[in-house]
């Protein structure tokens, strides 16, 4: 579990701090990578990044199963046409150079002006061409999950999933994707780093990068969340592990069950330690996950997940 870009807005990593951290990332298990286009600027972003790193470390690129998403032309609007998804691919392809084959390639958002169906015809003459591995969507609702593997088998649907974002686990869209055989790739799987308790007071999400665009880090949205990080807080205490640490282990929890897709953490870090530290497996027993289900009966999460023009590109 591993995700690799820049933030919005952008901050370039320096090679030298980078690439320790994608190195622990493969020693630690940590190989599904998932970059975008727009994880930066067109001239910088996690394509750039990646081609340096796999100049410098080639045997690693076999070790890794790349995910980029693609079609997003701003934070507000979308090109998913056929077209402008084979311009994306041709332009990723061409920074990487080789160095690196692109293993699921898709959308990060579904674009309301283009039928889904059109869309998948258009990635799955790429894949026919052999220009990437599969087909991956983000953010998309069961029906659409449903209507694009009619076109063309899907390999991976990326969602927001975690214990401040459960959607997935009650719209169906998880259960879609058992049905289908397609796996689940879970960004954002410490809200935004909520869930691993960097955040105590609004005067740090004043000092976050982009965080305070966010309606859940806002006023008493804010106050309401804590207390839902505060309990899981106290969880992780008795198991003797951190607050991210147990916030992951819940996910996994998630994907054995029975009606569950296989779910992957996308747990972004900064450093060598947060890798080695997300990576320790932590096991939840069957008390342990009532005791969450509990938390989040009575801490319901208060405010939506993206601010107002974001959100409406979102199908749930």
């Amino acid at each position: 579990m591993c995700v690799i870009g820049y933030s919005i807005p952008t901050k370039v990593v320096p090679d030298d701090l980078a690439f320790p951290v994608l190195r622990a990332a493969l020693k630690s298990g940590a190989n599904i990578w998932s970059g975008a286009d727009f994880y930066g600027t067109p001239e910088e972003n996690s394509l750039h990044l990646l081609s340096r790193y796999f100049s410098a470390y080639p045997s690693d690129a076999e070790k890794v199963i790349l995910c980029i998403k693609s079609g997003m032309v701003d934070r507000t609007s979308m090109d998913c046409s056929a077209e402008n998804m084979r311009r994306s691919l041709d332009r990723a392809n061409h920074i990487l150079k080789g160095k690196k084959f692109i293993d699921l390639f898709g959308t990060a958002r579904v674009d309301p002006a283009v039928p889904i169906e059109k869309t998948i015809q258009g990635l799955a003459e790429l894949v026919a061409e052999g220009k990437c591995g599969g087909i991956l969507l983000s953010e998309v609702s069961a029906d659409t999950i449903k209507r694009a593997s009619k076109i063309h088998s899907i390999s991976a649907v990326e969602a927001e999933a975690s214990l401040w974002s459960t959607d997935i686990f009650h719209n169906d869209v998880a259960q879609t994707c058992k049905e289908l055989s397609i796996v689940v790739l879970a960004h954002s799987p410490l809200g935004r780093g909520m869930l691993a308790g960097n955040f105590k007071t609004l005067d740090d999400v004043a000092n976050g990068e982009f965080h305070s665009m966010f309606p859940r880090f806002q006023g008493e949205n804010f106050e309401q969340n804590l207390k839902l990080v505060d309990g899981i807080e106290k969880l992780a205490h008795s198991k003797g592990c951190t607050s991210a640490q147990f916030a992951l282990a819940w996910l996994r929890y998630q994907s054995c069950k029975d009606d569950m897709p296989y779910i992957v953490p996308l747990a972004g870090a900064r450093s060598v330690q947060r890798i080695i530290e997300n990576c320790d497996e932590i096991v939840l027993t069957e008390k342990e996950a009532l005791e969450v289900d509990l938390i989040l009966e009575n801490c319901p999460v208060a405010g939506d997940r993206y601010f107002s023009a974001a959100q409406k590109l979102l199908q749930y």
